[in-house]
């Protein structure tokens, strides 16, 4: 072996001393967790609005947990669901910064558009003291690559709905995404609670957004300390757009567009409950918020259903209500009614504990985030939950709710010739109410006369009638009545009367004065666009009479010139 020269040992020197220096460039990041100062001054907006629910110490037991579903993020576990950064990893600054801003719809989550970005750092940083991993030097995080956003098709939609079907996403979020699939009442999150599938019919709830980019984002980055596993490893970049145009068309629009008022529309023809959606094909649909009843004992601190789509029509002697609301299962054994007592122990919220009997559970506005659990990633599409008897099983482990599900349509009882209304919780002393209520467990409807949750007196039979469908996680009831009926709330054309709703899940243990509830809105009962010969010969003979007057004005100005001429 020749002799090493001086001039080559020491060229080693200087190009292995280069290569040291050059090290830290590939080192992990530090870890970046603000200043004290930034910390201290996080931490008193922190005790303010952060601290009721996500607690003293960050561990989501704040004072106001036990009446909340979802259930408040235990920050000191690191994890979090809305990131842009791998499975399992913790979320960046920025990612803290933005869920802070914006806030988790459907939840008890708000944003938090006033805080300046000054003031939203300090809080990102305060909320990362919580976690040990936050400081460690290997776990810094680092942000998915976002793709260019492709334009979406019918094509990719249809390799979108292939997938989805392919992947067993059904088994938790339903066939038609309505988060009815057959794991839907048994998904808990790391913590144990009950947690909800998302209902992907309605995106305006997802808690990371609704827009495509958001969709294809949760998909690559799953949603930490719930079931829904990252399919950056089992999906193309390609494949998860698709599946994310698939999501995205399941749901009409990105708002709720929440309606004030419901227009019945008048039909020239028998009103034949036989004919189902098609009696209500001419009607505009409204789309109403349902929220909890919390103002009076039996309160519903995060009701199933988070809305109601209702049609209306009527003709000269007949009006029907078509009612749909989205629900994970149907509960028609037991029995429920709007008298029925609650516990007073349930108004004390849900006890911090492992696995809640899903039986009893359920509750929430939907956490938008949830799915099935994920087995090992596969490297082509493939069921990676299972289907058959697994989910057979899945279904069978929640037995039927002590309570059935049920829902009531609300009038004032009588015809106010002021602007007050009867209180929006089944009435009171002064303004009654009429109610007309359905047990879907029963095959007739009830009628009430509501003068308080505390007081409400049954009517007995009359004219009103019902039929009712579940499919696929909606139900379908229509209520049909005379517009006249003795001692009840009466319906005129051009009419403009105060409606309410009331939906109870029996799954989720609502009954009485538990339930998911509308304020009151408005029925307007739009007049025949038929051409009147009354109105007709009214028109054309008021426009004649303008003409005369416009004619017999110029006549006698034109006299009057003469003459003065």
């Amino acid at each position: 072996m020749p002799p090493i020269s001086r001039r080559h040992e020491a060229s080693s020197w200087v190009t292995l001393a280069l290569a040291l220096a050059a090290l830290p460039c590939f080192a992990a990041p530090a870890p970046d967790l603000g200043t004290d100062q930034q910390r201290q001054a996080g931490k008193p907006l922190y005790d303010r609005h952060c601290s009721q629910c996500h607690g003293e110490k960050g561990d989501g037991l704040g004072v106001a947990a036990p009446f909340l579903s979802p259930k408040p993020r235990d920050f000191t576990s690191g994890k979090f669901k809305i990131r842009t950064t791998p499975s399992g990893a913790l979320p960046t600054t920025q990612d803290l910064k933005a869920i802070i801003r914006a806030g988790m719809p459907y939840t008890a989550m708000p944003g938090w558009p006033q805080f300046n970005d000054r003031q939203l750092t300090d809080v990102a940083y305060y909320v990362k003291s919580f976690a040990a991993d936050f400081a460690d030097p290997d776990r810094q995080p680092e942000p998915i690559q976002s793709p260019p956003v492709p334009a979406i098709s019918g094509e990719s939609i249809g390799r979108g709905k292939k997938l989805y079907e392919e992947l067993g996403c059904a088994r938790c979020h339903g066939e038609t995404g309505r988060s009815d699939g057959v794991a839907a009442p048994t998904l808990t999150d790391d913590w144990g609670y009950l947690i909800r599938s998302a209902d992907l019919t309605r995106r305006w709830t997802f808690r990371g957004g609704p827009t495509r980019q958001e969709i294809f984002r949760a998909f690559s980055t799953g949603l930490n300390g719930t079931p829904m596993p990252s399919f950056v490893d089992a999906l193309t970049v390609e494949q998860r757009w698709d599946l994310a145009d698939f999501v995205y068309s399941l749901s009409p629009r990105d708002s709720p567009e929440y309606a004030t008022l419901l227009v019945a529309k008048k039909v020239a023809r028998e009103l034949d409950l036989a004919e189902g959606a098609k009696l209500f094909e001419e009607a505009e649909p409204a789309y109403f918020p349902v929220i909890g009843q919390i103002m009076q004992p039996g309160r519903a601190f995060h009701p199933s259903c988070n809305g109601i789509a209702v049609r209306a029509v009527y003709n000269e002697t007949d009006i029907a209500f078509e009612l749909r609301w989205n629900d994970m299962r149907a509960e028609v054994t037991g029995k429920n009614g709007p008298e029925l007592a609650v516990a007073a122990a349930e108004d004390e919220g849900d006890e911090p504990a492992a696995a809640p009997p899903a039986a009893e559970g359920g509750g929430g506005w939907g956490d938008a985030e949830a799915a099935a659990p994920a087995a090992e990633p596969a490297a082509a599409p493939a069921d990676v939950w299972g289907e058959g008897e697994a989910g057979a099983a899945a279904s069978a482990a929640v037995p039927q709710s002590e309570f059935s599900d049920a829902v009531a349509i609300q009038f004032p009882a009588e015809k106010s010739l002021t602007i007050r209304k009867p209180y929006f919780v089944f009435g009171d002393k002064g303004n009654a109410v009429n109610l007309w209520f359905v047990d879907l467990a029963k095959p007739e409807p009830a009628l009430y006369v509501g003068r308080g949750s505390d007081s409400l007196e049954p009517l007995g039979p009359r004219d009103l009638t019902v039929t009712r469908g579940y499919d696929k996680g909606e139900w379908t009831v229509v209520f049909k009545r005379r517009l006249r009926s003795q001692g009840e709330v009466t319906f005129e054309e051009q009419g403009f009367l105060p409606i309410a709703f009331s939906v109870w899940d029996g799954l989720a243990g609502e009954r009485g004065n538990k339930r998911g509830l509308t304020n009151w809105w408005t029925v307007y009962l739009s007049p025949d666009e038929k051409p009147s010969l009354v109105r007709e010969m009214a028109k054309w003979g008021g426009l004649a009479f303008a003409l005369e007057v416009v004619f017999i004005g110029w006549a006698r100005r034109r006299a009057h010139n003469s003459a003065g001429s």
